[in-house]
């Protein structure tokens, strides 16, 4: 969004559905004489509608080796000929290969021996080996046409919780059709994480399914239930026993008196459900 105006810029491909040989023709389209020949290829078909984008090659290490031979003609001509015969211009695309090499590496920063992962950066002794393990994985040829190689270390709380307000924006989102939206306390974010990333190796990915469990699927039940005053601003707070749930104002933010919205709605601040 921030590059190219909108968030559908990006293109992206989950590798490990290109680990077979005969895979390759997906991104390409296949030869003539061949089943789908007429379709065109995944990545050719969509860089020629849209030219300005980002490609995002998500795991490319598990992507058969006949892939990394059709991103060398991209990296050093800037183009690519389809199964069609039509040569489509890379040149304006930005790609992006993401790897988990070396994961175990960085995981043992916080370790004797390292510094912890929230004071310094990744020391040289552990980018050698995350490095040499991508080494034995790429053949020269294809690091030497890359622009940069960056090493992240684990997420930090500060980033979780960065996370989780995106994603909980990503369901006001969703919501704005219901005349719904939520605002998450501070300390129920971090009661979240605490209940979710005990072991912050597992990254951000459990955060979503947390968030359905202690936000939209309540949000469901309730609207199905027809307890939920519309329009209303409500704010998910940490109490005594959990995460809970309040209605503080309408959509403009105005506080609503008691039974203000509806006959049997709750006055402002009193909770309606506990998640």
């Amino acid at each position: 969004q921030f590059l190219f105006g909108s968030e559908r810029s990006m293109i992206r491909f989950d590798m490990s559905e290109f680990m077979e040989k005969h895979s390759v023709s997906k991104l390409i389209g296949s030869p003539p004489g061949y089943v789908g020949y007429e379709e065109g290829g995944q990545l050719t078909e969509r860089v020629k509608r849209a030219p300005y984008s980002i490609i995002l090659l998500d795991e490319i290490e598990k992507a058969h080796p006949d892939v990394y031979n059709i991103l060398l003609q991209v990296f050093e001509d800037g183009q690519l000929t389809d199964g069609l015969g039509n040569t489509v211009d890379f040149k304006n695309t930005i790609i992006i290969m993401t790897s988990n090499l070396g994961a175990r590496f960085l995981d043992k920063r916080g370790q004797i021996g390292f510094s912890a992962p929230s004071t310094a950066g990744i020391p040289q002794k552990i980018e050698d080996q995350v490095m040499g393990e991508v080494k034995r994985a790429f053949n020269p040829e294809f690091l030497n046409r890359l622009d940069e190689v960056i090493l992240f270390t684990s997420l930090v709380d500060e980033d979780l919780i960065k996370i989780i307000e995106l994603l909980v924006e990503q369901i006001n989102g969703n919501l704005v059709a219901k005349q719904i939206r939520i605002r998450l306390e501070p300390e129920a974010a971090k009661y979240i994480l605490d209940k979710t990333c005990g072991d912050r190796s597992y990254g951000a990915r459990p955060l979503r399914r947390a968030l359905q469990k202690y936000i939209e699927d309540p949000l469901s039940e309730a609207l199905i239930q027809g307890s939920l005053p519309r329009p209303a601003e409500l704010v998910v707070y940490l109490g005594d026993n959990g995460i809970y749930c309040r209605q503080i104002g309408d959509l403009e933010g105005q506080p609503v008196p008691a039974g203000g919205v509806e006959e049997s709605a709750p006055a402002a601040g009193t909770p309606l459900y506990m998640f």
